[in-house]
């Protein structure tokens, strides 16, 4: 593997490019299928492949293959493409060789080690927590993977990483009585995960969603359970803060650096550092060393989120946040471990009237400039005198994702690790709610 990528790096140098990068991927995963209480099926998956970068006087080329003897093709092609390219006036550089952080948590040999027929008993594991008389696991699945990536470039940056993760995914209906549904999950790097306890908490969610009542439209205190506030938070708000975003006008939080934006107790750390997260590494997908950047801090905006190429054209460090889908892609700015933090208490029996919102669904569809959203909950319920109450039929909540961030006034102990954000249950006043 260096030996190719090294080899490829030297013939896009010796091609004509003033500078040239390569990423190397190779991923293997396997993953079982749930359908109506059934494990449908079990699939192993490998991919293996070559990126290239080739700059000349500022213009990008890039090219990729996952076939060894095409090589010399993809370089030709990458270097080619910069020549033909306009020069970018704001390209200032592929990042240099650095010290790179020692992170922990990321590989676990079990995870590697596991067989077909454990992957699939891990998938009925969450088929048995969740079965009953009275609940059908319509679908979910069970995953795990192994990845290893090297990225090497003509500035001296060699890094070279692996690791593993696992996960696990349910989704139930009711078969008796009122109809309703529910999911649970969980995502790790170890293997450290209770599926069956996925199952259990899918079904006891969904049984305890029927008969639903109805609400009027009012403005209250809301809840959202890790799944929710995450979901809402890197739809609404995470766009705001990607540098591109903001070199191009499509942020509202231009030139807002420490402006007090949020509740005065609330702090977001974006950490390529921490441990066992699911975004952490060494350094990001261009070969930046990680690090932990302090998005809001106290309520003040503090940090935009850079890769090298926003973070030059703005003369400033990069943030480590370079990412990439795969190795036929080239970096853009994302998300590490986008990390929530409020001090935490008991939420529900501190909040006499309100509402509890588990899931979301269309925060996708939230407007990433102004952050207004408007969004389906699920598995929500009424909160009186400080407990979760009844559950509603129907439900919609509105709002703007910076006006909810100034009116957190609660976070509760159940911190989850939802993909790469880790967030508590998170309260929020005065939020629109329609039944």
């Amino acid at each position: 593997m260096y030996e190719m990528a090294q080899k490829t790096l030297a013939l896009a140098m010796k091609n004509g490019a003033d500078e040239a990068e390569v990423y190397y991927a190779n991923s293997r995963s396997t993953s079982a299928n749930i359908r109506k209480n059934m494990v449908e099926g079990a699939k192993e998956q490998f991919s293996e492949g070559i990126g290239i970068r080739a700059i000349i006087d500022g213009a990008v080329g890039f090219a990729s293959t996952n076939i060894p003897n095409r090589l010399e093709d993809a370089v030709k092609i990458a270097v080619d493409s910069a020549r033909v390219r306009e020069s970018d006036p704001d390209w200032t550089g592929l990042p240099s060789n650095a010290k790179y952080p020692d992170v922990t948590g990321t590989f676990d040999k079990k995870i590697v080690q596991m067989e077909l027929d454990e992957c699939i008993e891990l998938a009925l594991q969450m088929i048995e927590g969740a079965r009953s008389s009275e609940i059908l696991a319509t679908s979910g699945s069970f995953s795990r993977s192994y990845s290893k990536h090297l990225i090497l470039n003509s500035n001296g940056v060699e890094v070279e990483e692996e690791g593993t993760s696992t996960s696990g995914f349910i989704d139930v209906i009711t078969t008796k009585g009122d109809t309703a549904t529910a999911y649970d999950f969980a995502v790790s790097r170890n293997h450290d995960i209770d599926f069956n306890q996925i199952g259990v908490n899918a079904a006891k969610l969904a049984q305890g969603s029927q008969n639903g009542i109805s609400i009027e439209p009012h403005k209250t205190d809301v809840i959202l359970h890790p799944f929710a506030f995450s979901d809402i938070i890197e739809s609404a708000f995470a766009p705001s803060i990607d540098a591109d975003n903001m070199q191009k006008g499509r942020s509202s939080l231009i030139g807002r650096i420490g402006e007090e934006i949020a509740a005065s107790e609330l702090t977001i750390i974006d950490d390529g550092l921490m441990p066992g997260g699911i975004e952490t590494g060494i350094s990001d997908d261009e070969g930046v060393p990680s690090q932990q950047t302090s998005v809001i801090e106290n309520g003040v905006f503090k940090s935009y989120l850079y890769d090298s190429y926003t973070a030059g054209k703005e003369g400033v460090k990069s943030t480590g946040n370079a990412a990439r889908q795969s190795y036929v892609s080239t970096p853009s700015v994302g998300l590490r471990n986008f990390i929530i933090e409020y001090p935490q208490s008991d939420v529900i029996s501190e909040t006499d009237s309100g509402v509890f919102v588990n899931t979301v669904i269309g925060a996708h569809t939230a407007n990433a400039i102004s952050g207004d959203f408007s969004v389906e909950a699920r598995n929500a319920y009424t909160i009186e005198d400080g407990q979760v109450d009844k559950p509603i039929k129907s439900l919609m909540i509105s709002g703007n994702i910076f006006e909810m961030l100034a009116n957190i006034t609660g976070a509760g102990t159940d911190v989850r690790k939802v993909g790469g954000t880790v967030t508590p249950s998170i309260r929020v006043s005065n939020m629109s709610v329609i039944g």
